[in-house]
């Protein structure tokens, strides 16, 4: 197996070369996912998880593919989708979030045939695309191009998570075809050394203008005082690691963090999760093949392994042995002048140039040290955070948000598997700590702290400013706005039935909360994972502190609190938040008596095919209660699809007589609207004054 095709440069060429070295890259990257999952080989392979925490393999086939339509819906790129059931069924659920859907214990998947034939129409589609798209020398993050190299690098990214996922299923279900050969190279593993690095002032993070193409938290500026320390001349390798498992390291609560050990007792784990134990001897789980051990080989082990691991090593060395900071590995990385895609042949086991497995740990030398870059990742101590000026991509807002969290550490390297992005020196990729990846380490014997800090706060503008609308205190004497919207919405239940209620546009939680009050279940769901997050947050921890601007760069730190908006006496578990996309819901979602929809028609990218659709969510009798202030922007919604403020054959047509039109099909008009006011805060001195209009409406 070979990654011939580079990832292409962002500023050379005309557009018309640069049209078909995305298609390339396109088609080569689709042809290597579909040859992965050739090697699926039973019903078991595609269907039966790996592990309890991730879905089937059936839903990464398919995820990546639907990727792309949804990126290019969601920019307006395109206006109709493929297979609307299977783009919002696979859309999400690949992170262990708690908002992923990972829960459910049953989905009726598409069959492999037929998921193999929505594959051919989204490549067909984005090929078509490729060729017809505006395009411009050089490629800008707002630009077609780039939601296209976003789907690629995507895929790429699930090309090795899904080889991760293989390789821990049974072989039984798996066919070795011979296009992932194992390395044939073993050896006796070499002793280890430390080497000493001088340190020096770093500056972290890349521009705007880089020449490749980045995911959100590579961007921006983080300076950084190295102190001089000392690192591993090679990869930990399964020999050495070996000395630890035997020095009782499993049985050794000590050399464990708090976090490490409750995960090593829960799993029970006895050693590496690809080691395997036959009889009297050790062997090793490859993706297809099960081998002698070759100890040679660099280990694969978790976060939580390799921190264990070093404070063993601390304590028989009496040295201060750790995992290298992101700083200390970018002085490693300096060893290494060249980039992926800039070299002839790779200075490392890795983009697929060489094997399907990890070698030998000196098998790949630059300067004093082997594997600077690929054969395995290499788990650092710093959990990731955004640089100074980074900013969220619009079209992909879930993508780094989510992990800042202080519960996800970054790999550094790439592995053998590692392509595209993932090969870059830049890339910046993170795990929680129990997870498994192509990943093992190198120990650095460092006096450097303060490892595991993170902002605590949530600093995201947009997310802070309607924590304060949901949570804040109340200005110029306008009551809370979703507390109100709540409260009316379960006036108007009367004697009805409340068992299940839908929040859409759920924003940060407060009305799904406040519907909890009465019923016995409230999908919370919302289009930013940002907002899902936050809300996830309060949900679990009941508090969440954010940063509010006073003027400039000042401001104040505040806390949302459940306790303090007199939510604590609520049972939250009543609530399952979920990012979703209001005109695309899965199928479940269904049989609510009340849908409450606050906010959100005016920000829809197709408002008619959500009022059209909404009442098969609704059971006969049940509610439908909208609010909105009818703010029509073409960021959010073609002026085409404006249901109202709008000319209509020359004659005014405003929003309210458009739902009516529309909604009188399935409903009918429960009272006459009412105005809602509401405030959002901005700054000490500026706030947003709005007042929307409620409807209610009763599902026929």
């Amino acid at each position: 197996m070979s990654s011939s095709v580079r990832m292409p440069l962002l500023n050379t060429g005309t557009p018309e070369s640069k049209r078909q070295e995305i298609l390339n890259y396109f088609s080569q990257t689709f042809d290597l996912y579909d040859s992965l999952f050739d090697v699926l080989d039973t019903d078991e392979a595609w269907y039966e998880k790996a592990i309890s925490l991730r879905h089937p393999l059936i839903f990464y086939y398919g995820h990546t593919a639907t990727f792309f339509v949804n990126k290019l819906m969601a920019a307006r790129l395109i206006d109709s989708r493929i297979d609307p059931d299977i783009e919002a069924m696979m859309a999400i659920g690949v992170d262990e979030m708690s908002w992923d859907d990972l829960d459910d214990s049953h989905y009726d998947w598409p069959s492999v045939d037929a998921l193999k034939a929505y594959r051919q129409k989204v490549r067909s589609m984005v090929s078509e695309f490729i060729m017809t798209m505006p395009l411009e020398i050089p490629v800008q993050w707002d630009s077609a191009g780039w939601l296209i190299l976003m789907g690629i690098e995507h895929e790429r990214i699930h090309l090795e998570t899904s080889s991760v996922l293989i390789r821990q299923l049974p072989l039984s279900w798996l066919n070795n075809n011979g296009r992932w050969p194992v390395c044939p190279e073993v050896g006796i593993a070499p002793e280890n050394t430390l080497v000493a690095l001088p340190g020096g002032k770093l500056k972290l993070g890349k521009p705007y203008d880089d020449p490749l193409y980045g995911w959100d938290n590579e961007y921006g500026l983080q300076e950084a005082d190295v102190a001089p320390f000392k690192a591993s001349e090679y990869l930990v390798s399964n020999d050495e690691y070996l000395t630890f498992l035997n020095a009782g390291g499993y049985d050794t609560e000590r050399w464990w963090t708090d976090e490490g050990w409750a995960w090593a007792t829960f799993v029970k784990a006895r050693h590496p999760e690809f080691w395997v134990r036959k009889e009297d001897r050790w062997c090793y789980r490859t993706l297809l093949e099960e081998i002698e051990m070759p100890w040679s080989w660099p280990v694969d082990v978790n976060c939580h392994e390799a921190q264990a691991f070093c404070r063993w090593k601390s304590e028989v060395t009496a040295k201060s042995i750790q995992l290298p900071s992101e700083a200390e590995w970018y002085c490693l990385r300096e060893q290494l002048d060249t980039d992926l895609p800039y070299w002839e042949q790779a200075p490392g086991n890795i983009n697929l140039e060489y094997w399907s497995s990890a070698c030998p740990v000196d098998r790949f030398r630059t300067g004093d040290f082997c594997d600077v870059i690929g054969n395995v990742w290499q788990w650092t101590s710093t959990p990731i955070d955004a640089y100074e000026g980074f900013r969220i991509h619009p079209y992909y807002d879930d993508f780094s948000t989510p992990t800042f969290d202080s519960k996800h550490n970054l790999i550094k390297g790439g592995c053998w598997i590692s392509t595209g992005n993932y090969g870059i020196k830049q890339s910046r990729y993170a795990f929680r700590r129990h997870f498994f990846q192509h990943a093992g380490f190198r120990y650095v014997e460092s006096t450097a702290s303060g490892r595991d800090t993170i902002n605590p706060y949530e600093t995201d503008a947009l997310v802070s400013q309607y924590l304060e609308f949901h949570f804040g205190q109340e200005y110029f004497g306008v009551s809370n706005y979703p507390e109100a919207c709540a409260a009316l919405c379960s006036g108007l239940m009367a004697n009805s039935p409340m068992t299940r209620a839908l929040d859409l546009g759920c924003s940060v939680g407060r009305s799904s909360f406040e519907l909890a009050r009465w019923f016995q279940h409230v999908d919370g769901i919302d289009f930013s994972a940002r907002f899902i997050s936050a809300a996830v947050e309060l949900q679990k921890n009941g508090k969440i502190r954010y940063f509010t601007p006073t003027e400039g760069e000042l401001g104040d730190f505040q806390v949302a609190s459940l306790k303090a908006t007199g939510l604590d006496d609520i049972d939250v578990n009543r609530i399952l938040f979920t990012q979703g996309d209001a005109c695309n819901l899965k199928p479940k979602y269904c049989d609510y008596d009340l849908v409450f929809a606050g906010n959100l028609i005016d920000r829809l990218g197709d408002p008619l095919l959500f009022l059209e659709s909404i009442h098969e969510r609704i059971r006969p009798g049940g509610l439908l209660v909208l609010t909105s202030p009818y703010t029509w922007l073409e960021e959010y919604t073609d002026k085409a699809n404006w249901l109202g403020g709008i000319r209509e054959n020359g004659e005014a047509l405003d929003t309210y007589s458009a739902l009516k039109r529309v909604l009188n099909q399935h409903f009918d008009e429960v009272q006459p609207a009412v105005d809602i006011p509401f405030v959002i805060r901005e700054t000490a001195r500026k706030y947003q004054h709005t007042v929307a209009q409620c409807t209610v409406w009763r599902c026929r």
